[in-house]
This record gives structure tokens, C-alpha cells and sequence, in this order.
């Protein structure tokens, strides 16, 4: 019976070899690995073909004593909503002429999570959408660079900030709305509204509303993220003497399913009922949705805060931000047929 034997682990390819590798010192790849000052674009280009070809991974835990483990951490509240897709995609695209790269990890409540990163040795942090208070976020800041995404809280800040501005959002949403004829405009948001983001687009459907003279139609139907519960909250509207004219949902996530729940009950849209998003994700452009959404740019936010992010871990302390104007982009869900 022949015996078996244990696989051999393959010896990890050291700097030296990669130095051989590509005819330059272990000093020359030790800066391009630290992405000291000066390297030039033929140097980096000739280690980092070396590095390719030998597989070469350095230690994250080496880097780290150094200095950097060029390591960002991204903390999303869930996964579930496509826009924090665009937004990952904008990390991404940051990052791909960088040493960097990028962990996500996804929490309602990011303290565990927050302090994990840190154990790890995480350059910097993204957080997108926190619901921590100030002087929670002041703590994480005090302790690495840190970047918010969706934060609206009037502070003096240890972070950067990068934001769509939410309330003009929803102004847009009820002035496109208000302008092709509707005037019951009711507005779907979350059930609880932690976030500086919904409070926001909350202010901005009243502000306009009121604006409009319209401001004895303002309703806001608030409902949780489950899916199943949304869905329950929406056939209970729908079905009351109350139903709108339009609905404005907080985000697409949202639009997608009252645009479900509205044909079932056998309602057309938009003539029965328009329905305007909020982030303008792929799916918008499906056949069956063809949903009017505000496009706040999500690629955008996260290629901006990764921007920032960057700057911060290389030594700027002032705090910065980063405004997206936002747009409507108009689709048939928000469009009555024009007859004859």
C-alpha cells in the first residue's frame, strides 16, 4: 500500500529574488514597495513585471511594522442595495494604478467591524452611510485616516466627507413629479430615520412640496428595509382612500418593489401611479422597472472618497469634502401618455 505523503508548501519568493528577477538593487524594490518619493515610472513598471511573474505577495504583517499595509477597509451597512455596487466600483477604479487594496465588510453597526480593521492595520477606512455619533467617529478618526460616505452632521470634523446633496435630490424628484402633472406626492422612506441621508431627502420632499403650494398632500409612509415588511406597508397604502398620485421612494431598492407591489394590485404606471427612485442603479433601465431615478452618482462618491482617503494616510490633517450635484434621469415610470 503505498503511503501518502503531505503536500509541500512552495518556499514564498522573497524581495531578493525579485530583485535578481528584474536587475535592480533590494533597495530599488524596497521603494517601489514602499512608494517612496522619486521612483521613477520604469523602475515601478520593471518590479512590478517581476513581481507578476514570480508571484511575489509581500507580508502584510511586514509591511506593517514599516510603516503601511496598504490595506483600505470599506464598512457598508448591506449588501442588498446595488448602489453600494457603483460605489465599490468607484473604490476600485482609485485604486488600480496604487499599491492599495481595498477589504469591505458589511455591518449595521460598524463597532466590531471598525475595530477589527484597526487590529488588522488598515491604512484608512471608508465608512458609508454610519450611523455612529460624532464623537464616535472623532475616536476612529483620532486613531487612523477616515473617509464618510453619506454624512450630513454639521461638526467640526477629524475626517473627510463625501455626499450627494440629498435634500436638492429630493426636490428634484418632486419638481420633475410636480411638473408632469401630479400633485399628491407621497414619499416612501425607513421606518426608523437614523441617518443625516433620510433626514435629508426628508427635508428636501417637504421643502418642495411646501414650495409648490402642495404642502397639504406632503405624507411620509415609513417602512422598514425587509423587503417582505416594505411590501406589506406599500399594499396597506396603496389600498387606503389615502393613495397618491406619485410616490418618491428613498432608493431605487425601494422603487423596485412598490413598482411590484403597484402590478399586482393592478395599477398602471404611471397613470395610476408614478414612482421616481433614488440612485440611479443599473437595474433602473430594465423593461420591466424603466424607473425614473436621481442619479447621485455612486462610482463617483466612491472613487472621491478613496481620493481623500489617500491624502489623508500620505499627511493631510485638515478635514475636506466632496459635494455631488445630483440629476434626475427620466424614464417611463414618472411620464403620463400624452393622448391624442
Amino acid at each position: 500500500m503505498q503511503k501518502k505523503t503531505k503536500a509541500t508548501r512552495k518556499p514564498r519568493i522573497t524581495i531578493r529574488e525579485v530583485a535578481s528577477d528584474a536587475g535592480v538593487s533590494v533597495a530599488a524594490v524596497s521603494k517601489v514597495l514602499r512608494d517612496a518619493y522619486g521612483v521613477s515610472d520604469a523602475l515601478r513598471a520593471k518590479v512590478q513585471a517581476s513581481m507578476d511573474k514570480l508571484n511575489y505577495r509581500p507580508l502584510a504583517s511586514a509591511r506593517g511594522l514599516r510603516g503601511r499595509t496598504y490595506t483600505l477597509g470599506l464598512i457598508f451597512p448591506d449588501l442588498r442595495n446595488p448602489f453600494f455596487a457603483d460605489v465599490f466600483s468607484g473604490v476600485n477604479a482609485a485604486l488600480e494604478r496604487t499599491q492599495y487594496q481595498a477589504m469591505q465588510g458589511i455591518s449595521t453597526s460598524a463597532n466590531a467591524l471598525v475595530e477589527a480593521m484597526i487590529d488588522r492595520q488598515m491604512d484608512g477606512l471608508i465608512l458609508i452611510g454610519p450611523n455612529e455619533q460624532a464623537e464616535r467617529l472623532d475616536e476612529i478618526a483620532a486613531r487612523l485616516p477616515l473617509v464618510l460616505i453619506g454624512h450630513h452632521q454639521e461638526t467640526e470634523r477629524h475626517f473627510d466627507v463625501v455626499n450627494n446633496d440629498d435634500q436638492l435630490g429630493a426636490r428634484l424628484a418632486v419638481r420633475h413629479l410636480v411638473n408632469n402633472g401630479y400633485r399628491n406626492v407621497a414619499m416612501l422612506s425607513l421606518g426608523t430615520p437614523v441617518s443625516s441621508v433620510i433626514q435629508q431627502r426628508e427635508i428636501g420632499y417637504r421643502m418642495e412640496m411646501v414650495e409648490r403650494g402642495l404642502g397639504e398632500y406632503i405624507t411620509i409612509v415609513r417602512a422598514p428595509q425587509v423587503l417582505r415588511d416594505v411590501q406589506i406597508v406599500l399594499r396597506n397604502f396603496l389600498e387606503s382612500r389615502n393613495r397618491p398620485e406619485a410616490l418618491f421612494c428613498w432608493t431605487d431598492l425601494m422603487a423596485f418593489k412598490a413598482i411590484s407591489v403597484a402590478t399586482e394590485m393592478g395599477l398602471a404606471i404611471p397613470d395610476d401611479l408614478a414612482i421616481v427612485g433614488y440612485d440611479n442603479t443599473v437595474f433602473c433601465d430594465f423593461a420591466q422597472n424603466r424607473l425614473t431615478s436621481i442619479d447621485q452618482s455612486g462610482e463617483v462618491l466612491g472613487l472621491q472618497a478613496t481620493r481623500l482617503l489617500i491624502e489623508r494616510i500620505n499627511g493631510r490633517v485638515e478635514a475636506d469634502q466632496f459635494m455631488v450635484t445630483p440629476r434626475v434621469v427620466v424614464r417611463a415610470s414618472s411620464q403620463r401618455v400624452k393622448k391624442g
